[in-house]
């Protein structure tokens, strides 16, 4: 995919290691590379080879602990049926086999943590199934009276199956790498028909893109008019009408009609190729939870192996040498702390995945987890809270006063002209065009001279406004609203208001974080009367006006010194400080331009909901987090002394196999309350 692909951006053997890392196992996955192709994919590819590898080792191994365990003698006493002479071998051999082939990824995982003085869980796996090996060829050479081949073999079987759920979870959590990198074409055709791969695309190319075809690069339309389906990018459902001059993005559909299109920015350098940053850096980006789990992964090591001396030296002592290896490997096996370093990668890979299928891209895992907290969000007016074009807002005078304004101006470029042009219900035809610089336009409409223009344009032709249209564009006037007469053959016949209009959905947004108890501010550098008549529209609880762009931050500190935990929303231009400012901030309406510096997320679409999504999110991924290591750190503290044999006295002993079931069962339970991440709305 030239430069497009992950891996232009993120090495697999940093990034698997540092993944590893985040959910205890900065080793164990990553060091045990012996499996084919493990270097130069993609986290996400390195997450689906680990998936395959532990998926082949399981089953190959479960294939060789079947005869193990027919041919145990203690399970072959436990089930009363006799065995053949001359087997005695196989349980020692395929055991053996099992211990340095099944369990090779947990033994160089545990090296690798010795190496890197980082004990967790591979290094307590790796002693529980050494001792249990160990135990069982000591007693085939006759020095021990121990049969552990079978439970030696059922643990591998039973952590392989663990690594792999856990893997796969993983990997298809992490899949919106591989769907972001699915969206663009294999090919592009350029104008002259030929196909060539995306690497060969360049700056200036023109390229056709059919419809429903796919934009192969990052560019300008230059001819045709599509409806183009941008749900990928922007997660807004409705398809866009892109005609010539407009930019359209690599990944996005053609849906109605073919377009060409201008390339301006290729590979690495196109808004998809920094999405997949983004998300790849959110989804190995560490937290404070995380880096609480790590410790407390840590820490269960050292206090799964001191209850294990203590527990082999104490059944050894009241019991038989037999039982105190039991024990103690049941110790270390079920004090695992798989699903305490799964609690938290899990859910940062699942609600980053889910985020940037809504269209909200998490630079900061940070400031992801702090947007829970936040208590005011500050909105910048133009572009944010409105949609940073003009329209007409407001008409005055004759019914065709927005006819006849556009008639005139339909062949002026000025953003003015353009605004009032798309509200007109119909466009008439108009000759004799003449644009008078500064002042308005002038064209023949139905054989009637129109003019369009400001008050210079009225007294230069000598007309008077009425008195009842006067009246309505003084207000219009104090609100900031630019006001365009529109004269017939001299006279004043209607007037337009235009101005910078609302989203329709910033009221519902603003609406939204009130309900929540959230203060909501306007920052602008408006005039107060422009700022105040936008803030009563869309209900905010504070307008701030007349700042100056390098003020803006003043004003986020100003409410951060006021006790507020602030989120800043601007579009990422003149709102850079503020941004920064924040505790948290957002840029809106960046789905072309995703490198956001001082933005710790980013809204690829522009609509101001998509804040309420974040603060969702925040607060149900933190949930999860929380849910995750209670159950993993609660479950561990009460199945060690399980393991221990605490309540062997009453007849309960917990044998090493049935210690690894239940280790796996907790990584599980872990692993389906993070997926119901995906079921929350967005």
């Amino acid at each position: 995919m030239g430069g497009i692909n992950v891996a232009a951006y993120m090495d697999a053997e940093r990034t698997h290691e540092h993944a590893a890392h985040d959910h205890g196992e900065h080793a164990g996955h990553g060091e045990h590379s012996g499996h084919p192709g493990h270097s130069g994919h993609s986290g996400h590819s390195g997450h689906g080879d680990h998936a395959a590898m532990f998926r082949t080792r399981f089953w190959w191994t479960l294939l060789l602990a079947l005869p193990v365990v027919a041919f145990s003698p203690m399970f072959a006493d436990l089930l009363g049926y006799p065995l053949p002479s001359g087997t005695a071998w196989i349980s020692p051999l395929l055991g053996t086999v099992i211990y340095l082939w099944g369990g090779a990824p947990f033994l160089t995982g545990a090296w690798s943590e010795v190496k890197a003085r980082q004990p967790g869980m591979m290094l307590l796996v790796a002693l529980a199934i050494t001792v249990a090996f160990v135990a069982s060829a000591l007693t085939t050479a006759g020095l021990l009276m121990l049969d552990f081949w079978w439970e030696l073999a059922l643990l591998v079987v039973i952590m392989l199956l663990g690594h792999w759920l856990e893997m796969r979870a993983l990997g298809q959590a992490s899949g919106a790498l591989d769907a972001l990198a699915a969206l663009l074409p294999d090919q592009a055709e350029r104008e002259d028909g030929t196909l060539v791969p995306l690497a060969d695309l360049h700056p200036e190319d023109v390229v056709l893109v059919r419809s429903g075809g796919r934009v192969p690069a990052d560019g300008v339309v230059v001819d045709g008019e599509a409806a183009v389906d941008e749900s990928m990018i922007t997660g807004e459902s409705r398809a866009v009408t892109r005609r010539v001059g407009d930019r359209v993005v690599a990944g996005t559909v053609a849906t109605d009609s073919a377009i060409r299109v201008r390339v301006d920015r290729v590979g690495s350098d196109t808004a998809l190729a920094g999405i997949q940053r983004l998300v790849a850096e959110a989804q190995t980006s560490r937290s404070r939870a995380q880096a609480l789990a790590d410790r407390a992964a840590a820490l269960l090591f050292w206090f799964a192996l001191g209850v294990g001396v203590v527990t082999f030296v104490v059944w050894s002592l009241i019991g038989t040498l037999s039982e105190a290896v039991e024990r103690t490997v049941t110790v270390l096996v079920i004090s695992c702390p798989h699903a305490l370093g799964l609690a938290i990668p899990l859910v940062i890979a699942i609600s980053t995945a889910r985020a940037a299928r809504a269209g909200i891209l998490v630079k900061d895992r940070l400031a992801l987890e702090r947007m829970r907290t936040v208590d005011a969000v500050l909105f910048d007016k133009t572009g944010t809270l409105t949609t940073g074009k003009p329209q007409v807002v407001g008409t005055v005078g004759a019914p065709e006063t927005v006819e006849l304004a556009a008639a005139a101006e339909q062949d002026s470029e000025h953003p003015l002209a353009r605004a009032i042009v798309a509200a007109a219900p119909s466009v008439r035809r108009a000759t004799g065009f003449r644009s008078l610089t500064g002042r308005g336009v002038r064209a023949s409409v139905d054989g009637a001279e129109i003019a369009v223009g400001g008050p210079g344009l009225v007294r230069e032709l000598g007309a008077t406004v009425p008195d009842e249209i006067a009246a309505q564009a003084g207000p219009w006037s104090a609100q900031g609203s630019t006001v365009l007469y529109v004269l017939r053959d001299g006279l004043v016949v209607g007037a337009l208001a235009l101005a910078d209009a609302v989203r329709p959905e910033s009221r519902d947004a603003v609406s939204a974080l009130r309900a929540r108890h959230v203060r909501t501010v306007l920052l602008t550098g408006d005039a107060r009367p422009v700022a105040e008549a936008v803030g009563a529209q869309v209900g905010v609880d504070e307008v701030i006006a007349e700042v100056l762009p390098e003020d803006k931050d003043s004003a986020v500190a100003d409410l951060q010194a006021r006790g507020h935990t602030v989120a800043m929303v601007g579009d990422g231009v003149n709102d850079a400080p503020a941004l920064a400012r924040a505790d948290v901030g957002i840029a809106i309406g960046a789905g072309t331009d995703v490198a956001v510096e001082s933005a710790g997320v980013v809204l690829a679409s522009d609509d101001p909901r998509a804040v309420l999504s974040v603060i969702t999110l925040s607060r149900a991924g933190y949930r999860k987090m929380l849910q995750n290591l209670w159950w993993a750190a609660g479950y561990n503290l009460l199945s060690v002394p399980l393991a221990a044999g605490v309540l062997a006295g009453v007849g309960f002993v917990l044998p090493p196999a049935v210690g690894a079931v239940l280790m796996s069962v907790s990584t599980i339970v872990v692993a389906a309350n993070a997926q119901l991440l995906r079921r929350v709305p967005l």
